[in-house]
């Protein structure tokens, strides 16, 4: 269950203006529900969680899971960019073992790599050292099949597990994750006969974890997608009341926005776990694609503490004061490691004898907030008990729920992104890509002035 705290706002805002924020998340929630918003046909994501509990997904996936297994397959990549990896990874980097691929003994799932989130061709090449090493697998997700990035790495990976394998076999090591029934990678999958799962039209990239997007990936490194769903669950009964004090996506939603128009552009996602190095990544995008437009948004930014303290600490205390800082807390560590008396005592740390690591982490969190609100920067709250797949999906769904409500408080579409293909449209030009002649010529007479 995700909670929300949002007393290190107090000294910034006043309860009587919170409340007004609260009656226009309220507001955009009833928008949410009602569907009657800009980008009403992508909400599909909405109802997931108790969909695809109930719909045998996770089953399909756990099939492949098994037949893989009884492969040897010990290594799956995952080829996907944007919304179509980051979900996946940010779940995998949260609940595995950070050192598992060092560890000897027998490894119960395959290791989980990406590709095609970049276009280096040192990465590429890199990964191909271990692709060739290993029992290889493939799971390729594109709603095209024509987006640069992951068609290139496709491209690759398929080559080689053809030519290891043969074709027939590579049909079975190949899964797609696509549309339903149009793109390259769809009709690629019908020729050849690879399995498909369908990324619904109704679902955009960055709203899909939930989807096999990230089912599949999640489930073959392992773990426990029922439980996630569950948890996503919860939050998908809570996050509907209309409910100022109960809602924790609206009481979210109402205070970052209260304090965006304070002159608040700035949000930091902050955790001192690293395993949720990724959520910040995956938060990026959420907000970032979702909010960034139409000359509006709160930039979004993420730190992992307390590493990034002896870092981007002092700008974060003593900076511009446009920041504030959205605290990811884990109430619980599931491991314990005590620190010892020393009989020496150089590093003058006996007074931490007896104490759990975990203590030092959790006071190193409340001095910091302490730190940073006499220092001008407001924080929000969000608290899960641990890290498990239970919370993990109540995580993503409380930040999905509260990202919509968000940016229809903010008076933006959550769910287009018009400025993504301002960029690829100079990249074809520039690669002389077949009708994009004008543009080329027009980029190259800019370029060479």
């Amino acid at each position: 269950m995700v909670k929300v705290n949002l007393e290190g706002c107090n000294t910034f805002v006043s309860e009587a203006k919170y409340q007004e924020y609260v009656d226009k998340a309220l507001n955009a929630l009833d928008v949410l529900e009602n569907e009657s918003g800009a980008g009403n046909d992508f909400l599909g994501w909405k109802h997931l969680p108790s969909i695809n509990l109930a719909n045998g997904l996770v089953d399909e996936c756990e099939a492949i899971r098994d037949s893989w297994k009884a492969k040897g397959v010990d290594l799956v990549v995952v080829i996907g960019i944007g919304g179509s990896y980051l979900g996946a990874k940010c779940a995998i980097e949260a609940l595995k073992h950070p050192f598992s691929s060092l560890l000897s003994g027998k490894k119960d799932a395959p290791e989980i790599v990406f590709a095609g989130q970049n276009l280096s061709e040192e990465y590429i090449c890199e990964l191909m050292d271990l692709v060739q090493e290993r029992n290889a697998a493939c799971v390729v997700i594109s709603k095209s099949g024509t987006t640069t990035e992951p068609a290139v790495a496709f491209r690759i990976i398929k080559q080689y597990i053809e030519n290891k394998y043969g074709k027939a076999e590579a049909a079975e090591r190949i899964v797609a994750v696509t549309d339903a029934a149009r793109g390259a990678l769809k009709s690629l999958s019908t020729q050849e006969g690879y399995k498909t799962f369908v990324i619904e039209d109704n679902v955009g990239g960055r709203f899909s974890v939930l989807t096999p997007v990230g089912i599949l990936p999640i489930v073959l490194a392992g773990f426990d997608m029922k439980a996630m769903l569950k948890g996503a669950l919860e939050m998908e009964e809570q996050c509907a009341k209309r409910c100022g004090a109960c809602n924790p996506a609206v009481q979210y939603a109402a205070m970052r926005n209260l304090l965006y128009d304070n002159g608040k552009l700035i949000e930091i996602l902050v955790s001192f776990n690293p395993k949720f190095q990724y959520l910040g990544e995956w938060w990026k995008q959420l907000y970032g694609e979702s909010e960034g437009k139409d000359k509006k948004g709160i930039f979004p930014a993420s730190v992992i503490c307390t590493t990034d303290l002896h870092s981007m600490g002092q700008f974060i205390q003593d900076g511009q004061r446009i920041l504030m800082e959205t605290v990811v807390t884990v109430e619980k560590a599931q491991r314990n490691c005590v620190i010892e008396a020393d009989a020496q005592n150089l590093d003058g740390l006996n007074f931490l004898a007896g104490k759990h690591v975990e203590e030092c982490n959790a006071m190193a969190e409340l001095g910091t907030k302490l730190a940073h609100i006499d220092g001008g920067v407001p924080q929000l709250q969000v608290s899960i008990e641990k890290i498990d797949e239970y919370n993990l999906g109540s995580l993503f769904y409380f930040f999905e729920k509260a990202c919509g409500i968000s940016a229809y408080v903010l008076g933006v579409n959550p769910f287009n992104q018009p400025g993504v293909e301002a960029y690829k449209k100079n990249m074809f030009a520039l690669l002389n890509k077949p009708g994009y002649e004008e543009q080329t010529a027009a980029i190259r007479a800019r370029i060479n002035k």
